[in-house]
């Protein structure tokens, strides 16, 4: 266990509460339920304990508030509650952060899943933290190492920049993201698994991440049998530890995987809580609650470090119109695009550069870096635009000077997008030039 110091001792005893207000279950619905004798001190959002037998420890969270009683959304299914069960009110939702989380997973909760003990941090914070000012923001700032050479040239992310990743199912979004989290220059990697299958987290945090990758990092898991608040507090709690790190002036790399998850646990909420669904069944709610923890990363104000964050978003049959992806786009600082059709050919990663944006060009590169990356994307696009044709065997060779060329480089060009061995930006240019050079007179 790590070494316990006294704020972490005063954290504990600070956490012990002496007495708890306690209502009983008067109505059981569909999948909620309504408490009295809690009206007169709970709050919207707080968290509450329902006694059931064969159920230790279920939670809830207070959806609505009457003058006499209290609807509650359970964390589960309502099996076994009965009326005049006693439900505890455990009060606002926090999480502690502590710097020996570094290396550890734990659940939305703050406990941890890994089977060691784990200790609070001395200052709790709120899950729901406040954007900080758009005036005093700084502006973003250098390019970041990845490791990737598609990311060190063609789509470079900066410090403090918030990117999409727009991918369907089984196209390797996942393992995008682990090497992301080892190749970025960072001094923390936040990590949210939200909706995550069961059998995936250890995969993840043992194959994927790996011993190196969590070295540095802090994983956030909520499984997709967990109930909707679990899965929504799961993307607010990795916000909340990569605030805490943050505020230390730290550098955060924040990866959410996936958005779309957290969308669907917030709507299977509201629904619960007499919203209705307007947007192909999300509420009106959802924008807000998207933009709301995507605002929270970014450059930090003063003496505060800065958050840079990747969100995934699942897109059902390349669908980048779906609610979702639509809200992230407009909020983002850059998407990138993973294609199904890419992947089946075995590149990886699958990412359609034609179809993904950094919004960090052209300031983040040079005027010759520049040059490069338009020239990549001019070949690469005559290439998409008549491939049908030069796979049918309808293009004669010299009929298009610049087609001659794209057709050239476009193998070389195509296998560039997949390298991950480059030692730094440098590097990663200098063969992009390379890649270019075939396609020339």
């Amino acid at each position: 266990m790590a070494h316990v110091g006294f704020d972490q001792l005063t954290a504990e005893i600070a956490a012990i509460s002496p007495t708890r207000d306690v209502g009983r279950v008067a109505r059981i619905g569909r999948g909620t339920i309504e408490v009295s004798g809690l009206s007169h001190v709970a709050a919207q959002g707080d968290m509450v304990e329902i006694a059931t037998p064969g159920h230790a420890g279920r939670r809830g969270e207070v959806l609505n508030l009457a003058q006499d009683l209290v609807t509650i959304l359970p964390d589960g299914d309502i099996e076994g509650l009965s009326i005049g069960a006693a439900v505890t009110l455990l009060g606002s939702t926090q999480i502690a952060p502590d710097d020996s989380w570094i290396g550890r997973v734990i659940d939305p909760m703050g406990k941890a899943l890994d089977g060691r003990p784990i200790l609070r941090g001395a200052c709790p914070r709120v899950l729901r933290g406040v954007p900080m000012n758009p005036t005093e923001r700084r502006v973003l700032g250098t390019r970041l190492e990845t490791g990737l050479a598609v990311f060190n040239t063609l789509l470079p992310i900066v410090r403090g920049q918030r990117i999409g990743l727009f991918a369907g199912s089984g196209v390797g979004k996942s393992t995008l993201l682990a090497k992301l989290a080892r190749g970025v220059h960072a001094d923390v990697v936040v990590i949210a698994l939200i909706g995550e299958r069961g059998r995936e987290v250890r995969e993840f945090v043992e194959r994927v991440l790996g011993a190196e990758g969590m070295k540095r990092a802090v994983v956030i898991a909520a499984t997709s049998d967990q109930s909707p608040l679990v899965r929504r507090r799961c993307g607010w709690t990795g916000m909340a530890v990569a605030e805490h790190f943050r505020d230390q002036g730290k550098h955060v790399l924040f990866l959410a995987d996936s958005v779309t998850r957290f969308a669907e646990a917030h709507r299977e909420i509201a629904l619960a809580s007499g919203e209705g669904g307007s947007l192909r069944g999300f509420p009106p709610s959802t924008a807000h609650q998207i933009t709301a923890l995507c605002e929270r990363s970014g450059p930090g104000v003063g003496t505060a470090g800065d958050i840079t964050a990747v969100f995934s978003v699942l897109v059902a049959g390349s669908d980048m119109e779906e609610p979702v992806a639509d809200i992230l786009r407009g909020v983002l600082d850059g998407h990138v695009v993973l294609d199904r059709k890419i992947a089946e050919r075995g590149r990886f990663p699958a990412i359609d550069l034609l179809r993904s944006v950094s919004r960090a060009l052209p300031g983040a590169a040079s005027e010759a870096e520049n040059t490069l990356i338009s020239a990549a994307r001019q070949r690469l696009g005559a290439y998409d635009r008549s491939e049908m044709m030069i796979q049918a065997g309808l293009y004669t060779s010299g009929t298009d000077p610049g087609l001659d060329a794209a057709i050239e480089s476009w193998p070389k060009l195509d296998a560039f997008l997949a390298e991950d061995e480059w030692e730094d930006t440098r590097a990663s240019f200098r063969r992009l030039a390379e890649c270019l050079k075939a396609g020339e007179v």
